[in-house]
Order: structure tokens, then C-alpha cells, then sequence
């Protein structure tokens, strides 16, 4: 079959994320082939590339826990994987995150649950290859229809990040009922507040950047604000932070609504510095 634009190229392998092309033409197209296939920039994870069909819609990510038989739903959330504002310029591992989905409801969770998570779990079984643990499900909404983009074996960065703080049942006991298969036994309870989060990131991410610049005001972060260290590092002192990766922090914040926590967290991230540092400023800015 010929794929017309736009069309999804994407490496067959692990790339953090980096690993997808949405081009717009056949010629940025045979350019990501060239760069995956050719130029080998992400390595052997580019040797290999599926091409697939362009999905339109929203882009949500679902979580689950199983225990090889009970499927148990955790929450969802929306990430944003393009570097700028707008969702333009090349894909990340993730700039930011908030849960819930604004069109989340009800119905479509059910949906999800039914026909998409549940049965991935059942036939995971059926095959003699029980599954435990977290199935994160990267789907895409388009009027009500949900497909299916990618699944993972984990819990996501960033959407783990805005996830965990909303739930309350203790996530040890959680662990222990997957561990034990009995998550049927287990209430699973998450606050209704919303949470947002914006990361922090290396000017030149996802390409070329520099590390070891210096972080400051860490110290003026509101108490009941999140900042979560990836690419970070001590410096010469023990309360001395230097850059150390692509994407340095995540900045999370919660509210009664998600308009309130974007505020409280833009209103935090903005104390943080660093040279070069960047960020996506329209992180769960809601459209109508």
C-alpha cells in the first residue's frame, strides 16, 4: 500500500522517545529514513523503521496495573513530545504533562478499559506470558474511536510524574498486590485534583547541548510544589546543582483544577536558572 502524507516514520527499536517522525511530506519522510537508516543517529534502534498510518486526534496515555488476571485502571494523562511551543520542532523523550485528560469522561475510560486494556492483558495470558505490572497503553481520541499508537511496559516520563502525585492509595500496597495477585482485593484511590508538569530542558535538546551549568533558585520553590531531578548532578558542594543531561527537571504542580495548577507551576519554574534553559510555555494551556 502507498502511504500518502503525512506518514509516520518510526524506528523499530528503543529511541527514548526520539524515535518518531510525523513528516508532512515524501521528502522529510526519506529524510527520517536517511537519519534513522543511514546516518544511524539513534543507533541500531534505526535499523529497522515501521511505516504507519497518520492517526488524527488527541493523543492520550492510559494506565493500568494487572496482575496477570484483574486489570485495575490507574489514570490518565496528556504529554506533549515536540521541543516548541505549538507542537512544533523535532520529537523528545517528553516536555511536559497533565493529568486528567481535559476530554476525558466516564464513557471513554470504559471504552479504553473494555476493548483495548483488559483484552491486551487476557491475550497476554492466553499466550502463556502473564503479565504483571504496569501496561501503559499510548492511544490516540478522534471523535469518540480510540486506537492504539504503541504499548509500554512501565509507567511513562512525564505522565508518571503528574500520575503517582494524584494517587492516594499507598503505591507500595499496590506493588504488593500486583506481586501477589490480588488486586482484587485492593481499592485503588486517586484525588480528582489536576496535576501539571513542565520540564526543564538543555538548550539544544534533543539535539547538541552543553551540561554542567549551574541551577539556581531550587530553594525558592513553593512546599507543596514537586521538582523532580533527571539531568542533574552535585556539584563541588552537596547543595551545589549542575546540569547533567537533556532534560534537567520537571517542575509539577497540583490545583482543584488544571488551570490552577498550570498557574502554580509556571509561576515556580519561572524562580529556577540555568544557562540555556528551556521550556515549553504552553503546557497544558486548554483549548476550547
Amino acid at each position: 500500500m502507498r502511504q500518502k502524507p503525512p506518514i509516520v516514520v518510526k524506528a523499530d527499536g528503543l529511541a527514548a522517545g526520539k524515535g518518531v517522525v510525523v513528516a508532512q511530506t515524501v521528502e522529510e519522510a526519506l529524510g527520517a529514513l536517511e537519519d534513522f537508516m543511514q546516518a544511524k543517529k539513534l543507533g541500531s534502534s534505526g535499523e529497522k523503521v515501521n511505516i504507519q498510518e497518520y492517526l488524527p486526534g488527541r493523543e492520550m496515555s492510559s494506565f493500568v496495573f494487572s496482575d496477570g488476571t484483574n486489570v485495575v485502571p490507574l489514570l490518565s494523562a496528556c504529554d506533549y513530545k515536540r521541543i516548541d511551543d505549538g507542537d512544533r520542532g523535532p520529537n523528545t523523550g517528553g516536555m511536559g504533562s497533565y493529568s486528567p485528560p481535559i476530554f476525558d469522561s466516564v464513557a471513554l475510560q470504559k471504552k479504553v478499559q473494555e476493548t483495548i486494556m483488559a483484552p491486551a492483558i487476557k491475550a497476554m495470558a492466553q499466550e502463556d506470558r502473564s503479565y504483571r505490572g504496569v501496561l501503559y497503553g499510548g492511544l490516540m481520541v478522534n471523535d469518540g474511536n480510540v486506537k492504539v499508537l504503541e504499548f509500554n511496559a512501565r509507567l511513562g516520563d512525564p505522565e508518571t510524574q503528574v500520575i503517582l502525585p494524584r494517587l492516594k492509595t499507598d503505591l507500595v500496597d499496590v506493588i504488593m498486590a500486583v506481586i501477589k495477585g490480588r488486586l482484587n482485593q485492593i481499592k485503588i484511590e486517586c484525588t480528582k485534583d489536576a496535576c501539571v508538569g513542565v520540564v526543564m530542558a538543555s538548550g539544544g535538546y534533543p539535539g547538541s547541548y552543553k551540561t554542567g551549568f549551574p541551577v539556581s533558585g531550587l530553594q525558592d520553590i513553593d512546599k507543596d510544589v514537586l521538582v523532580f531531578h533527571a539531568g542533574t548532578k552535585v556539584g563541588s558542594t552537596p547543595w551545589e546543582v549542575l546540569t547533567n543531561g537533556g532534560r534537567v527537571l520537571t517542575v509539577v504542580a497540583m490545583g482543584r483544577t488544571i488551570t490552577e495548577a498550570r498557574a502554580k507551576v509556571y509561576d515556580n519554574i519561572s524562580r529556577i536558572k540555568f544557562e540555556g534553559a528551556h521550556y515549553r510555555k504552553d503546557i497544558a494551556l486548554l483549548k476550547s
